[in-house]
């Protein structure tokens, strides 16, 4: 066994934390270093100075997990972890500043107590910041930012932007746009999804999937192949938060509403239906609980909401995304029950999610409201159609089932008859008679 003594020389201690790595270094695996942010998992004993034992994950059976340099554990384990590879077993010695303190932890732990850890680290994974966790994208921290406050959708930022494609770097620029207008600089959704997690300074290591890359089409620009995996080193200078729609007065929400619609609206024209989607949303924010307008201003904040649903069921038409077409379809009915935009829209979402039958009841209302709209007569025809498909093929499929009933049940009768014929022939083992 190799002994390694590693002295964390920490400002304004004298040697708080002693690192002794009592396991043989052939046995550790890789190089690499867990970084702040990751989730670390490690098996531990700790006892006090004298060898009393107080916790052990060991006895427990079960391994202990935690966020490196997030303050979850107490500061010896932050920063001693932090020093440790896979495979590497670490004894901390660690003075009551870096462990509980003059509290203490009642009752096993005294005020003011030296404690003694065994560390062993068995793996340590990025951070996963998408919002279901699906592992899409993962950060690995590299500096550590200031303050608390993070980038939201609209900020102004400004970033160093490094990307990568199985070690070949395709992108390093300095770049400085509203969080929203990443797309038209040619960034994935996924780098856009990342900003929003930063610090102020921080600099960070990010894995992007496909689904927040470049996904199955790849990227001709940058000769990325679909279905890439994508690493983003990202340096969040600075960037300027966008006004929250608490920070705003009525009149503000109002004024921005009406810049922001025209900003969407331009982003749709040029079949940027994801940045345009972006605005839309940030309208419906900012005005859908807004009940201190003045009379009038609330008709004009009625339109834009509107208007915004509408446009937003246009949006996610066009990517492909009826559910939430749909819904947007149904806000805009509650705002105006008899509207043919979102009638007609609502048909075309219900279409593809393959409801026929709703999807007609919709295009056929429009026909009732507004006879001269020749495209909803068109969709009641199409729905017809599929309707009528769909029925042919349910008969089919009824047929091939009420079929192979039949022909199960008459080999089962078959099979029945067999029996009885073989038992009325059989030689049956009577006694002998007298």
């Amino acid at each position: 066994m190799g002994i390694l003594i590693k002295y964390l020389t920490l400002p304004q201690t004298d040697y708080a934390i002693h690192c002794y790595s009592i396991t043989n270094l052939h046995c550790r695996t890789g190089t690499e270093l867990p970084m702040t942010g990751d989730k670390v998992f490690v098996h531990y004993v700790g006892t006090l100075l004298d060898g009393t034992p107080f916790d052990s994950s060991r006895e427990r059976g079960e391994k202990f997990s935690f966020e490196l340099g997030k303050g979850q554990v107490i500061k010896a384990w932050d920063l001693g972890v932090a020093t440790m590879k896979v495979g590497e077993i670490s004894q901390l010695i660690c003075k009551p500043e870096y462990a509980y303190g003059t509290a203490g932890s009642p009752p096993k732990i005294p005020p003011n107590a030296t404690l003694v850890f065994q560390v062993e680290l068995f793996e340590f994974r990025g951070e996963d910041i998408t919002e279901g966790e699906d592992g899409g994208i993962i950060r690995r921290i590299i500096t550590k930012g200031a303050g608390y406050s993070k980038p939201n959708e609209g900020a102004s930022v400004e970033v160093c932007v490094e990307g990568s494609c199985e070690g070949k770097v395709f992108d390093q620029r300095e770049l400085k746009f509203e969080l929203g207008d990443g797309k038209s600089l040619g960034l994935p959704s996924g780098v856009e999804k990342a900003l929003t997690a930063m610090e102020q300074g921080e600099e960070s290591l990010f894995i992007i999937k496909p689904k927040y890359g470049y996904g199955n089409i790849g990227s001709s620009k940058y000769s990325i192949p679909g279905g890439a995996t994508l690493q983003y080193k990202l340096k969040l200078t600075t960037f300027e938060k966008a006004k929250e729609s608490w920070e705003m007065n009525s009149a503000e929400k109002l004024e921005q509403s009406i810049i922001i619609k025209e900003k969407g609206t331009q982003y749709f024209k040029e079949g940027k239906h994801r940045q345009a989607s972006v605005q839309y949303k940030r309208i419906v924010s900012w005005l859908e609980n807004e009940s201190s307008l003045p009379e009038g201003e609330d008709q004009k904040a009625k339109a834009l909401r509107l208007a915004a649903h509408l446009n937003l069921a246009m949006c996610f038409i066009k990517l492909q995304e009826p559910s939430s077409a749909f819904d947007n379809c149904d806000k805009a009915l509650e705002l105006d029950e008899s509207n043919e935009k979102a009638l007609f829209r609502r048909g075309e979402a219900l279409f593809a999610m393959k409801e026929f039958d709703r999807a007609r009841a919709d295009f056929q209302r429009v026909t009732q409201l507004y006879p001269s709209n020749k495209a909803a007569k068109s969709q009641v025809a199409l729905c017809q159609k599929q309707i009528k498909e769909q029925h042919e093929k349910d008969k089919r499929l009824y047929a091939n089932m009420f079929q192979k009933f039949a022909e199960r049940d008459a080999k089962v009768s078959h099979t029945a008859n067999t029996l009885h014929i073989s038992c009325s022939h059989a030689t049956l083992p009577l006694a002998p008679t007298d």
